[in-house]
């Protein structure tokens, strides 16, 4: 059955008159003209085929049926209001469900989540490591770091770090004798492997060595893999930057050399377009972006001349 529903702003304007019995004190708190609220409310009676006000010596008074009918809208004022708090609270807390790939699950994101649980306890995080990019159409999840180009039509998509490539061991490598001092120095020490052998060809390139075994030691089918056997002090892997982020930073990894190679992809934030600006989406999303520019920064500042050639001297001693 359709319903028989009055215009809002007459209802506004009803309620707003006999809560303030005034046209003129509804206007000023509806910032409409007296006029318009008058107009309003005569509109109303006209509809409902009812008087809700009679004036009084000068005073506007409302009629018992206006008085039986505002009780209604008030009630409905009232569930309106707490439905759209509700509504809105949802938005800005509860589940937040993210997908990312184990490697930067692993190696970036958990290190980090407790500050966010901290900062916002009001949303709960459910993480989903997967190779597989997401269909958010038919899917369960609210946000996904991908790595690639940044081309995902349709979707809403916000850079999250560009990256290098750049060889990375334990300090116990470039300490005492046997330290490695140059790039040549590698045919001496185990190189690991992400995937395949290619990447250390094309930095081996970079740095102008061409007697380093590059097929040597250990390949690994998850990048994570191979920079947990660099901190254990197995070899010398090659990794990209937010995934050495947390062991640099700590000084669990040190960089044995300047020389990088530029990745051909970077980490974006990726979520419906009807999604984005969701408060729990956006702030998840600006905590991230965050957490990126303070390690852009602080590796900036790790990575300085300054800092280099004091990290130099040291493994001479």
């Amino acid at each position: 059955m359709r319903r028989r529903l009055p215009s809002l702003n007459a209802l506004k304007a009803f309620e707003a008159t006999a809560r303030q019995e005034s046209f003129t004190k509804a206007a000023h708190e509806l910032c409409v003209t007296q006029g318009a609220v008058s107009q309003q409310v005569k509109g109303l009676e006209a509809e409902l085929g009812v008087r809700l006000f009679r004036r009084e010596r000068q005073r506007l008074v409302i009629t018992e049926a206006g008085r039986t009918y505002l009780e209604v809208v008030r009630d409905a004022f009232d569930r309106l209001a707490m439905g759209t708090e509700h509504l809105l609270q949802r938005q800005k807390s509860g589940t937040l469900t993210i997908t990312t790939s184990p490697n930067f699950a692993a190696k970036w994101l958990v290190h980090r989540l407790g500050r966010f649980s901290e900062a916002h306890p009001e949303i709960e995080l459910r993480i989903s490591a997967s190779i597989q990019h997401v269909d958010f159409a038919r899917e369960d999840i609210d946000l996904a770091i991908r790595h690639g180009v940044g081309q995902w039509p349709g979707l809403h998509v916000t850079r999250l770090c560009a990256e290098e490539l750049f060889p990375v061991c334990s300090p116990e490598l470039v300490r005492g004798r046997g330290a490695l001092r140059s790039p040549r120095d590698l045919k001496r020490h185990t190189l690991l492997h992400a995937d395949d052998t290619g990447d250390w060809v094309k930095w081996l390139k970079l740095a102008g060595v061409d007697d380093v075994d590059f097929k040597r030691g250990t390949v690994f089918n998850q990048a994570s893999m191979a920079i947990d056997a660099a901190v254990d002090g197995q070899g010398i892997a090659l990794a990209r930057t937010a995934l050495a982020a947390w062991d640099l930073l700590s000084g669990r990894l040190v960089r044995p050399f300047p020389q990088a190679l530029e990745a051909p992809y970077a980490l974006w934030i990726v979520c419906p377009t009807s999604a984005a600006e969701l408060p729990k989406s956006a702030t998840f999303r600006s905590w991230l972006l965050k957490e990126a520019a303070d390690d852009t920064r602080r590796l900036a500042e790790l990575n300085s001349p300054a800092r280099e050639g004091a990290v130099t001297r040291a493994a001479r001693h």
